[in-house]
């Protein structure tokens, strides 16, 4: 099983690709295939310079590595594997030599209209509500009329001739059997006036002589399916599968765009999201495991994904999972791991965190909250800075404490605090302690344990009272505790 992966390097990789490539690895590696990448830069007005290496360096970062095809290798792009060159601007000559092919077998004709003509076909079509169709104006020119226009040195593109009297079928290996009907399919153009072949072309030869089995690819290009099919039967192809993937919707179901969300991957990246999150998440975003699993990692999509299980509906994406997703992923971090991933963040605004030899004891209060590193900064600096806690922070209309019930509620908190000695002083006995008080019905869990941990860490968010309290010892926690109340008069 050979797939492939063909963006354009237009700029960043989109999300919606980075989940065609991961579908497209999976089911590669589910069958002990290849998976290779492909760049389709025959557009060159739109390909942006450095885009070939994001595209590289974003799959390489999401787990997902190509056995062929285009690789960055020491910061240099290079083409690895049999079948290339792998870079659709090094073939040229062989979308030529196709495309003379089909011109002899009159599967294809030269045509010669302007853009000029062209836009007014398109009008007259708009305004009679005709489906935008070319009007093969230039079908009817006789060989010597094609070379006459040639020698006066006219360019012209090739199309391909559609059978208008016949239907096309695709049996997709997401949505079963679609029929298209040949009067409904444009005349394609094939190869441009400039010898560049547009998309249709170009991925169909390459597809066969890079030996693709199958095809993932958006549903966006479901419409032009029939044509490469035609093209694979006019050049005397097997054709591969197809499976055209849902598209990405932002959460009003329009398609996904980045005037509501960012689209490419590499701004998610940016933003901190783990590879193994934002891989996860777009597994799912079409995909149905058919269980009530949903954390999953590269090697268990691997074994338990397929096709049959992709829905044909959009996908929301849903930045409110994304982040769920990123916070499981971030909890399963082993604990060493994760404190010396943010010490060097909490060491540029704490310096004292660089040589913290209880680092990891403050890091583990705060894995279970964090849904980014840089967020741990914030999170632990009440280890570093003595809080400034203020009423307005120690009250808490949820929990019912309010700002007049303060000092009694400071009062007894610290007399209960006082009464655990040193060899006890553990975040179970301080909880067990805080409980049987409790018990006495003066007041509730919530309206002593939030007023002590926001005095312990001057937060609004941030680890649990007792937890705090058995972190920062006795002493420190007694005497912030005294500090908070002073403040109340």
């Amino acid at each position: 099983m050979r797939t492939r992966f063909a963006p354009s390097p237009t700029g960043f990789l989109h999300v919606g690709g980075l989940r065609t490539a991961l579908y497209s690895y999976l089911v590669a590696k589910q069958n002990k295939g290849k998976f290779l990448l492909r760049i389709e830069d025959t557009d060159q007005e739109r390909s942006v310079p450095g885009a070939i290496e994001n595209i590289v360096n974003t799959l390489h970062w999401a787990g997902i590595h190509p056995e062929e095809g285009v690789m960055v290798k020491n910061g240099v792009v290079v083409q690895e594997g049999s079948h290339g060159p792998y870079i659709q601007s090094e073939r040229l000559e062989l979308y030529r030599k196709y495309g003379e092919e089909l011109l002899k077998s009159g599967n294809a004709y030269h045509c010669f209209c302007s853009p000029e003509r062209l836009e007014r076909m398109r009008n007259d079509q708009q305004a009679r509500k005709v489906a935008p169709m070319y009007d093969r104006h230039c079908l009817s020119l006789t060989p010597e009329q094609v070379k006459e226009k040639i020698a006066n040195g006219e360019r012209p593109v090739l199309r391909m001739k559609i059978p208008r009297d016949e239907a096309v079928a695709l049996d997709d290996e997401i949505r079963g059997t679609v029929v298209f009907q040949g009067i409904t399919i444009d005349d394609q153009v094939l190869l441009k006036s400039d010898g560049f072949p547009t998309y249709h072309l170009a991925n169909v030869v390459d597809d066969h002589l890079m030996d693709i089995d199958m095809v993932l690819r958006g549903e966006e290009w479901l419409s032009s399916t029939p044509k490469h099919l035609l093209l694979f039967r006019y050049l005397g192809w097997k054709h591969p599968r197809y499976a055209h993937v849902p598209l990405l919707l932002n959460k009003d179901r329009t398609k996904l765009s980045k005037r509501q969300n960012d689209v490419a991957a590499e701004h998610y990246r940016e933003k901190g999201y783990l590879p193994e999150a934002l891989v996860n998440f777009l597994a799912l975003l079409g995909w149905n495991p058919g269980t009530t699993q949903e954390i999953f990692s590269l090697d268990e999509l691997i074994e338990q994904f397929s096709l049959e299980r992709v829905q044909k509906a959009g996908a929301v994406f849903d930045l409110t999972k994304l982040d769920w997703v990123q916070g499981q992923w971030m909890r399963k971090i082993p604990l060493a791991e994760f404190a010396e991933r943010i010490r060097p963040l909490v060491a540029v605004k704490f310096s004292q965190a660089s040589n913290d030899r209880d680092f990891e004891t403050k890091a583990a209060l705060v894995q279970e909250r964090i849904t980014f590193f840089n967020e741990a900064p914030e999170m632990l600096s009440f280890f570093y800075d003595k809080p400034k806690p203020t009423p307005v922070l120690l009250a808490n209309e949820k929990q019912k404490v309010k700002q007049e019930d303060l000092p009694e509620i400071l009062d007894t908190v610290i007399a209960l605090c006082e009464g655990v000695p040193e060899k006890e002083w553990k975040k179970e006995t301080l909880l067990e302690t805080v409980k049987a008080k409790v018990g006495e019905g003066t007041w509730k869990l919530g309206q002593l344990l939030w007023p002590m941990r926001a005095a312990l860490t001057g937060l609004p968010y941030s680890p649990g009272a007792v937890e705090v309290a058995e972190a920062l010892g006795r002493e420190e926690s007694l005497e912030r505790l005294a500090t908070a109340r002073s403040i109340l008069g």
